[in-house]
């Protein structure tokens, strides 16, 4: 597992293996004459147009550090929450998620989270895990200058890189965790065979994931709402599978013990409605964004009541 005497530098995912020396200092969307959420705000509408080779990054990047519907500071998954989706319940919720997917990581050893966000779940990954090494990954690299404070409080290497070439050694890592994100990855197969190499005997693979539950044939209304969730949000159709393919494909990579757990009761409805009561209180955002953010959850609604998508969460492990 790879140790870093700065834990400002960055592996290059352009570069792997070489360390790149990359400032943390201030933010990196930030212009004199532009503030940051604007310019950003603009880009994010200029990539519904063209995904670029990069849609997931585009799309996260445009976000920024304090996305206005976010459930807590630093936080971007949905939640598994207890309740109906309560206001009060929502930071509860977020680290809920990932405490109950840390909590299937074997304890003390090297852990890698792909895809790590904005850093809040790698202070819950080191509290939960306690790892003795965790590396952070994420294609984004802004999110990690946002989190840098995050990261350093929770020991976590910085590394920009794709989870389908992660720049790590054969067998270096005895657990992966990735939350909400394989579906922007452009390809599970892929990222399945990454962390089936990186992990070692024994190693662990614990993510949250959205299956689409695709039908042969699906209402106009059904279809139009699947395909402005896969533009806004940067996901290619090949990126789509269904939970049966899900767990094929781990199995096909070479993973044991595959184990998937529909919790879209715990997931969907309170975290809709969280994200409704909070819209209700939003003023000062661009009148398209909250237009365009209704729009979005009625049509989550409707997918998730069709059982066109389901939230899992999953398990699988290497051979011993």
């Amino acid at each position: 597992m790879p140790t870093y005497a700065d834990e400002s530098s960055y592996v290059s995912h352009s570069k792997p293996g070489a360390l790149v020396e990359c400032s943390l200092r201030g933010n990196p969307h930030e212009e004199k004459g532009m503030p940051a959420p604007t310019r950003a705000k603009a880009r994010h509408l200029a990539s519904l147009a063209r995904l670029g080779r990069n849609p997931a990054a585009t799309v996260y990047d445009s976000l920024g550090g304090d996305f206005f519907l976010a459930p807590a500071p630093g936080w971007l998954n949905l939640g598994l929450w207890e309740g109906r989706g309560d206001a009060s319940e929502a930071p509860d919720a977020v680290v809920r998620l990932a405490s109950v997917l840390a909590a299937e990581l074997p304890v003390a050893r090297d852990i890698v989270d792909v895809a790590n966000g904005l850093g809040a779940q790698d202070l819950v990954i080191r509290s939960v895990a306690r790892p003795r090494n965790l590396v952070a990954v994420n294609i984004t690299e802004s999110q990690l200058h946002s989190g840098r404070a995050r990261l350093e409080e929770a020991s976590a290497a910085p590394l920009v890189a794709d989870a389908t070439a992660l720049p790590l050694a054969d067998d270096s890592a005895d657990g992966i965790i990735s939350i909400e994100a394989a579906f922007h990855f452009p390809s599970r197969h892929s990222f399945f065979a990454e962390a089936r190499r990186v992990l070692r005997p024994g190693g662990v693979l614990s993510m949250s994931d959205v299956s689409a539950e695709l039908t042969r044939t699906l209402s106009p209304l059904v279809a139009a709402a699947g395909l402005t969730n896969l533009r806004v949000w940067g996901i290619r159709r090949r990126s789509l599978m269904t939970s049966a393919q899900i767990e094929a494909a781990l199995i096909s990579a070479g993973f044991v013990n595959v184990r998937l757990h529909d919790v879209s009761q715990r997931v969907f409805p309170p975290a809709i409605r969280f994200f409704r009561q909070r819209l209700r209180t939003v003023r000062d955002e661009p009148l398209v964004y909250r237009w365009g953010s209704k729009l979005l959850l009625r049509q989550w609604e409707l997918l998730a009541a069709r059982d066109q998508m389901r939230y899992l969460l999953v398990r699988a492990q290497v051979p011993p």
